[in-house]
């Protein structure tokens, strides 16, 4: 089953996106091939963190992670990334965009 990978949007802005810019070419490269896997319905990595956000848990550098959450069973919604030294304070922010998403979806 194939899933559709949008990123959350706040006020014009993806959390999502400022993170990726962010990596270095090979690190976003790599970051990518883990995105599309999940586009492809290859959920490989990935773990709940809570109330409705999950994890990709990539096996390289200093253990990235992208955040997100489902939208009905096909939609993926991109919330964040971050790799395991302020994965704390990202999966808090990424539970709080998962909020505010369902909000502005009801």
């Amino acid at each position: 089953m194939a899933f559709k990978v949008v990123e959350y949007m706040s006020a014009g802005r993806s959390p999502f996106a400022e993170w990726f810019e962010r990596l270095d070419a090979v690190t976003a490269a790599r970051v990518d091939r883990y995105i599309r896997r999940l586009e492809a319905g290859n959920l490989g990595a990935v773990k709940s963190v809570r109330e409705g956000v999950f994890e990709v848990r990539m096996d390289f550098g200093p253990g990235y992670r992208v955040y997100f959450g489902w939208e009905g069973r096909t939609i993926v919604v991109l919330l964040g990334g971050s790799d395991k030294r302020r994965q704390a304070a990202d999966i808090a922010a990424a539970i709080q965009r998962w909020k505010l998403n369902k909000q502005e979806k009801s």
